[in-house]
Formats: C-alpha cells, sequence, structure tokens
C-alpha cells in the first residue's frame, strides 16, 4: 500500500496527492523523495509510474503520473500544446485592489555565489501567463485562485511577486518568513487532461489543513 492518497487512477495514468515538503528528485544532500513511493505506486503492474510535470518540494497537491512510455509520451506532448488545465490555490501576503485578472511576465534565470540561482520577471525571459481570481481575504492575507497557461518554474511565485506586487505567505525565495507557515503556501487544487477517444483525465485535491490556520478552510 503507499501512503500517497490517489485522486485518480486508469491503465495509463495516476494523480496522486503529493504532499508539502516532498521533493519529486532525490536532494543532493539525500533524504525523502517521490521516488522512495514509486515502488508502492504500482498497484499491481509491472512498471514503476513516471513524474509527467513537476511540483516545487513545498508545492503540495495533483502530481499527473504515466503507467507505459506511450502514455508519457503523449502526456508530454498535451503539457508542451498547453492542453492541460492546471488550477491552484495560494495565500499572497498582501491585499489586493482588484478581484481578477491576468500576469503576462517573462521569467529568466539569474544565480549569484551568495544567493544561488533563482527567477526573475524579465522583458528577454520565456513568455509566462497566468490568470487568477480572488476568493477570500482575511487578517491581511489573500486566497488567491491560479490558473497557469504556461508552466515556467516558480511562475506562479514569481509572479505573486512582480505582478500582484505580493510574495506566497512563507516563501523563503521571495518573500518573507510567516511563524505561522512552514512552507511555502501554495497547493495544486485541481489538473484536467483531454484525451481522444477517452473520458478526460481529471483530479481534485482538497484544501490542506494548514491552510486553516490562516482562516480558510
Amino acid at each position: 500500500m503507499t501512503d500517497i492518497p490517489i485522486l485518480y487512477e486508469d491503465g495509463e495514468a495516476l494523480v496522486v496527492d503529493k504532499p508539502a515538503g516532498l521533493p519529486i528528485d532525490r536532494p543532493r544532500k539525500g533524504g525523502p523523495a517521490l521516488d522512495d513511493h514509486l515502488e508502492a505506486l504500482k498497484l499491481g503492474f509491472q512498471r514503476a509510474p513516471t513524474p509527467v510535470h513537476r511540483l516545487d518540494q513545498d508545492t503540495s497537491g495533483c502530481l499527473l503520473l504515466a503507467r507505459n512510455p506511450k502514455a508519457l509520451k503523449r502526456f508530454n506532448k498535451a503539457f508542451e500544446d498547453r492542453l492541460v488545465e492546471k488550477e491552484y490555490v495560494g495565500l499572497v501576503a498582501g491585499t489586493l485592489g482588484e478581484d481578477e485578472g491576468t500576469i503576462e511576465l517573462s521569467l529568466s534565470k539569474i544565480s549569484s555565489a551568495e544567493k544561488g540561482w533563482r527567477m526573475i520577471a524579465a522583458k528577454k525571459g520565456k513568455p509566462a501567463i497566468t490568470h487568477w481570481r480572488k476568493l477570500g481575504e482575511k487578517d491581511g492575507v489573500t486566497l488567491v485562485e491560479f490558473r497557469p497557461v504556461t508552466g515556467r518554474t516558480h511562475q506562479i511565485r514569481i509572479h505573486a511577486l512582480a505582478g500582484l506586487g505580493h510574495a506566497l505567505v512563507g516563501d523563503p525565495v521571495y518573500g518573507k518568513p510567516d511563524p505561522r507557515a512552514k512552507r511555502t503556501m501554495l497547493h495544486a487544487t485541481k489538473l484536467v487532461m483531454h484525451r481522444e477517444n477517452k473520458t478526460p483525465i481529471e483530479a481534485v485535491s482538497p484544501l490542506p489543513a494548514d491552510f486553516g490556520g490562516f482562516g480558510f478552510a
């Protein structure tokens, strides 16, 4: 048995509810990773499933896995062709003047010896688009739904900071520490992938308990 909840399952796909703090790849310094769970996620199949896309270590929620190489190739193409609907919810460390909008800010990677690598908004970077909608507000923190069109590294984190004017709560790279947050407060709440001649892959992950500490249940 696997201790990672399964949100969707068929002959070629799994969607699991990745817990916050679990990296997809093994960290250089060692420690737990999704790899530790792939054998259990065979669920009677000969092959271990393969992650199709990435979620940051802190990000919880819907993660798609392919159960065979042919499915992996098709799913990768669907992501490349932007045929996958993804929804996230995040806590933004501030209040917003508008209720919804679209952020179009290109992103680029920079690095330095002091701070390591990070992403920044840059005109010469790779195009990135995120639709957003305000879901609620409490004590100076805003619950926001993010619907990324593109899938750039740290896209939502940078678009929150540079596009909305506030970093995500608990973001150790782009924000400020918050004693109530043990991680960057971002959750992949929904994933939908349409397939030819098959029912869509569709999964929804409930809001994690740590969002409740900010008054959002």
